[in-house]
This record gives structure tokens, C-alpha cells and sequence, in this order.
């Protein structure tokens, strides 16, 4: 017989089991800590190789419209946020003054150009008078010249025979009443060469006459060339005035949008001052500012990808447009230079431009809007 502790019985071991709804959190847990892991890589992956610009924002050309003459509005048919075609009247002033110039310059005009047709019907007129005039002296005196030297020789005809018959009656052979008529005949032949001498006289006169009608031709001529310089005075004036009566209606520059009209009509505006604001929807870009460590990223060309607070979960793909070459701190109103000596480092930022390809839908992205642009960190 064995003296000794007493044999302890053996333990019976037990597996411990954890319930299935317990495995299945664990298995849970373990996919979201996989999940999770993989995402915080995508994050930090894609932003080592993704720039991301927060300071941006939708733009468009503002064109701030003035009026170019003073004057009274008259009335404003648009609003602010009216979609206006091109050409549409933004703003009228009053042109009556305008138009009563323009009117009393036109009546001018009309009344020269009623002096040049009435001076050119009286040259016409005086050109056929003076022509034919001239024409019939021309002939007069080319038949009184012809007619001279028969009378001429009428007249020393005669003379020769009345000398014949003195000589005749001197001797006893004529009569006396030959003598007389040949006397007659003789004196009858000297006063047609004076009559014709008288006639050649006249003709050279009539001749004359239509010589000078002809140089009231020129006169005429030089009236009509003094009309053609206050024309074109009176023209230039009523252009400007044309001019002048279509800027006191203030009209669309492009198809775009009415964003604030600083006038209300009757109110009085000087030449120079600011009367609305619009911009078109349709030359929409992307204006960001990156920072100088940055900035080669963004060189024109580069592909980029927008996108806008306003439109959450779309996107706006687009290129690099161009890189503004000076930093945003260069055009500030009061630019420090740091004359104390302290300095501070500070990252600059460079301003830049990106256009839309495809441009989105006229009035999605309006001006003003915030915006991101993300570009691939490739040098």
C-alpha cells in the first residue's frame, strides 16, 4: 500500500469558441481597416502626385459701359440679370437737342446741294447761249470780212469812174448828168465800205460778248468749286452730330448678361461716367492663383481638372490658358519694401489662367464663383 498525496484527477481541456456574430465583426473590422488603409493610400498617393489650387475662382471680362456725351437718362428698359442680345438699347438720353443739330446740318446740306444744281443749270444754260452766240459772231464776222473788199473794190471802182467822167466833162465829151450820177454812184460805194467797216466792228463786238460770256463760265466753275470745301465742313459737322445722337443711346456691345445698372432714369450723367455693367457668359475662364513652389506645374498647356462649389460632384475639364509673369504681390496698391529690415518668407503666388475644353452651357458657371483646379504634379 502506497503513502502518498493523493492522485488529482486529470483536467478535462475545453476550446474555447467565439460565437458566430462575434467572427463577423471581427471580419468586419479587419475589411474596414483594409478599406480604410487603401483609401488613406489613394489619398496620400494622389496627393503626392496631385497639385490641388483652392484660390480660384470663375471670371469673365467685366466691361463697365460709360456714356461718351452728357446728358438726361431718358429710361433703362433692362435689369440687372437681363439676358440682352447684341445691339439691344441698354440706356436712352434724351437726344432731342442732338437730333434738332443733326436736322438743321442735314437742311444745310440739301440747301447746297440745291445751290451746285442751280449753278450748273445756269453754266449749262450760259455754255449754249455762249456757244451758239459765239458761233453766230464767228459767222457774222467772217461774212462782213468777205463783204469788206468788195466794197472796196466797189468804191475804187467808182471813184475810177467818176474821175473818167471829170476828165470827160473837163474836155466837153461828158455831161453833166453823167457826172452826177457817177458822183452819187461814188459816194454810195464809200459809205458802203463804211457801213461795212462799221458791221466788221460790231461782229468783233458781238465776238467779244461771247468771249466773256465764256469767261462767265469760269466764274461759275469757281463758285461751284467754293460749294465743294463748305460741304465737306457741313458734312464732318453733321457726322458728329450723327455721332453725337447715337451715343446718347447706350446699346449692347455683345449678346451677354446685364449685371448692375448704376443710373435710374432721370438722372444726369457726365461724359465718362459709369452707367452699367455687363459681361458675356459665353468667354467664361478659370482665374487661380499657385504658388511660386508650385507654378511649374502649371505651365500653358498642361491639362487640368476644375471644379466649382456651386455644382458639387461635376466636373470641368480644361487646359492651362497661360501664366501671368509677375506675382499677385507686384500689384498691389501699397507695395511694402521692407525698409525696417525684418523680413518674412512668404510663398508669393502666381497667378494663372485656365480655359474650359469643352466650355460649359452659357450661364452654368457665372463670375465670381469659387472654384478648385487640380493639375498632375509632372514636371
Amino acid at each position: 500500500m502506497d503513502i502518498g498525496p493523493p492522485k488529482q484527477a486529470p483536467i478535462e481541456t475545453r476550446t474555447r469558441r467565439w460565437p458566430a456574430r462575434g467572427r463577423l465583426r471581427l471580419w468586419a473590422l479587419l475589411a474596414l481597416v483594409a478599406i480604410g488603409s487603401v483609401g488613406a493610400g489613394r489619398w496620400v498617393h494622389w496627393h503626392l502626385t496631385h497639385v490641388v489650387l483652392d484660390d480660384a475662382r470663375v471670371a469673365s471680362d467685366m466691361v463697365m459701359l460709360a456714356s461718351r456725351v452728357p446728358g438726361w437718362v431718358h429710361s433703362a428698359p433692362v435689369t440687372a440679370g437681363d439676358r440682352v442680345a447684341a445691339g439691344a438699347t441698354l440706356v436712352q438720353m434724351d437726344a432731342r437737342d442732338a437730333a434738332l443739330v443733326l436736322e438743321e446740318l442735314e437742311a444745310r446740306l440739301a440747301g447746297i446741294a440745291t445751290r451746285r444744281a442751280e449753278l450748273q443749270a445756269r453754266r449749262a444754260q450760259l455754255e449754249s447761249q455762249t456757244t451758239s452766240q459765239r458761233a453766230a459772231a464767228a459767222a457774222r464776222l467772217d461774212a462782213v470780212r468777205a463783204a469788206l473788199p468788195a466794197a472796196e473794190a466797189e468804191r475804187v471802182f467808182a471813184e475810177a469812174e467818176l474821175l473818167r467822167a471829170q476828165r470827160l466833162n473837163a474836155s466837153g465829151s461828158g455831161t453833166q448828168q453823167r457826172l452826177e450820177q457817177l458822183r452819187t454812184g461814188a459816194e454810195t460805194a464809200r459809205q458802203r465800205v463804211l457801213v461795212t467797216e462799221a458791221d466788221l466792228r460790231q461782229a468783233e463786238a458781238q465776238l467779244a460778248t461771247a468771249e466773256a460770256g465764256a469767261q462767265e463760265l469760269l466764274v461759275i466753275d469757281r463758285q461751284l468749286e467754293s460749294l465743294a470745301p463748305q460741304a465737306r465742313e457741313w458734312t464732318a459737322q453733321r457726322d458728329r452730330a450723327a455721332i453725337d445722337l447715337a451715343d446718347r443711346t447706350l446699346r449692347m456691345p455683345f449678346a451677354g448678361v446685364v449685371d448692375r445698372i448704376f443710373v435710374d432714369p432721370g438722372e444726369y450723367v457726365l461724359a465718362g461716367q459709369r452707367i452699367i455693367l455687363v459681361h458675356s457668359p459665353a468667354e467664361i475662364r478659370i482665374e487661380a492663383n499657385a504658388r511660386e513652389t508650385e507654378v511649374r506645374f502649371f505651365s500653358p498647356g498642361t491639362p487640368v481638372r476644375v471644379t466649382v462649389d456651386a455644382w458639387p460632384g461635376r466636373e470641368f475639364p480644361g487646359v492651362v490658358d497661360r501664366v501671368i509673369q509677375a506675382a499677385t504681390s507686384e500689384f498691389a496698391l501699397l507695395p511694402s519694401p521692407n525698409p525696417s529690415g525684418n523680413f518674412t518668407r512668404i510663398t508669393q503666388r502666381m497667378p494663372i489662367r485656365v480655359q474650359l475644353d469643352p466650355p460649359p452651357p452659357p450661364g452654368l458657371l457665372r463670375p465670381g464663383m469659387l472654384a478648385r483646379v487640380e493639375a498632375a504634379a509632372r514636371e
